[in-house]
């Protein structure tokens, strides 16, 4: 047992002045969370809860394991949401924590009840913030009546993008135009896709070092730019839907309703049509970039296009993301948040910072 898990897990006396913390999801990012709990930056986080999306711990000394990750695998009562949001509850504090590290749609859209509840709320899932816009509103009205939603790693993993945009706002400036790449995976497949290896192989690489989803589809149809896209719209002042979002697939009619087994033995059929675009956007001295964009009238596009070796995105190397934001008073030259996009332990930092500015 961790020495300094255990003190800030069993040590009742203190428990008032501190965030008691729920876990949902227990896979890469809520792993890495559960590492950062063992560091003095979390001293103020009491873990009282944590489950995957079968089992789940509960009991003090277990919570203070520190292969809980691994023991709940195997270990561990049947998942029983109630139970956990009543050791929440009963535990002592005032600020009650439930940790969404998971993808699920359905524990999503749960986030307004739990905040209704009197809990905050930190997620990385893009599925509420940036699904239906409906489910957004709900969002908005349920954190009018009381709580906060951490949700700084919805967007860029760590990098600061929805906490800058706010400033802007709150400050009276204007988004006038967004553009930038938005998915770690797919700025390393194009960052080093330059003809000379087939992007099927590339693909494979990437899904290999983990850079992708299991089913490579998730990433390349630009659904999962799309809901970051509408995330950030949103909380610049547009109140746009999913349709509203003009998104270019990746993944051929025919690959589409295939199986994921079925679907990665057939990766070459990507290998021609993005072997032409690129000896186009080269023969112009472009490049390919997977961009999203949304212009000062609402209008949002996701996609991949060509761009000048001049462009901000052309020069972005491994995993990075681009943010370039113009304003009303960025209007001259845009402000650019860049850096690494994806990786769990980034995105469980952004986990831990929104828990810890609940203050």
């Amino acid at each position: 047992m961790s020495a300094v898990l255990a003190e800030r897990i069993v040590a009742p006396s203190r428990i008032a002045s501190c965030h008691a913390v729920v876990l949902l999801g227990t896979g890469v990012v809520g792993g890495a969370f559960l590492k950062l709990l063992d560091t003095p930056a979390a001293a103020s986080l009491r873990l009282v809860g944590a489950a995957n999306s079968r089992r789940q711990q509960v009991n003090p000394a277990h919570l203070a394991d520190r292969g809980l990750r691994e023991r709940l695998k195997s270990e561990g009562d049947v998942r029983d949401d109630a139970r956990l949001l009543a050791a929440l509850e009963t535990c002592g504090t005032t600020s009650r924590v439930i940790i969404d590290a998971t993808a699920s749609v359905g524990l999503a859209t749960r986030h307004p009840e739990w905040l209704a509840r009197g809990c905050h709320v930190v997620t990385a899932s893009k599925a509420l913030a940036g699904g239906d816009l409906a489910d957004w509103r709900a969002l908005q009205g349920a954190l009018a009546r009381g709580g906060r939603y951490g949700d700084s790693a919805t967007v860029g993993a760590g990098l600061p993008v929805l906490a800058t945009l706010r400033r802007l706002r709150a400050c009276g400036d204007r988004l006038l135009a967004l553009e930038g790449v938005f998915s770690g995976s797919l700025s390393w497949l194009f960052n080093r896709y330059d003809g000379t290896r087939p992007f099927s192989a590339l693909l494979r690489e990437a899904r290999a070092c983990g850079y992708t989803e299991p089913d490579p589809r998730a990433d390349l149809s630009g659904e999962d730019v799309a809901r970051k896209l509408l995330i950030l719209a949103r909380n610049a002042g547009f109140a746009l839907d999913r349709d509203a979002v003009e998104v270019t697939s990746l993944v051929p009619e025919a690959l589409r309703a295939l199986d994921a087994g079925a679907f990665l033995d057939r990766l070459e059929i990507l290998d021609a049509p993005l072997a032409a675009r690129h000896a186009e956007a080269a023969a112009r001295g472009h490049v390919l970039r997977h961009l999203a964009r949304l212009d000062r009238h609402g209008r949002a596009r996701v996609g991949l296009v060509e761009v000048p070796a001049g462009h901000p995105a052309a020069r972005l190397r491994g995993t990075d993301n681009l943010f370039a934001l113009t304003t009303t008073r960025y209007r001259a030259q845009p402000l650019v948040i860049q850096g690494p996009g994806a990786g769990p332990e980034v995105t469980a930092q952004a986990l831990l910072g929104d828990v810890l500015a609940l203050g």
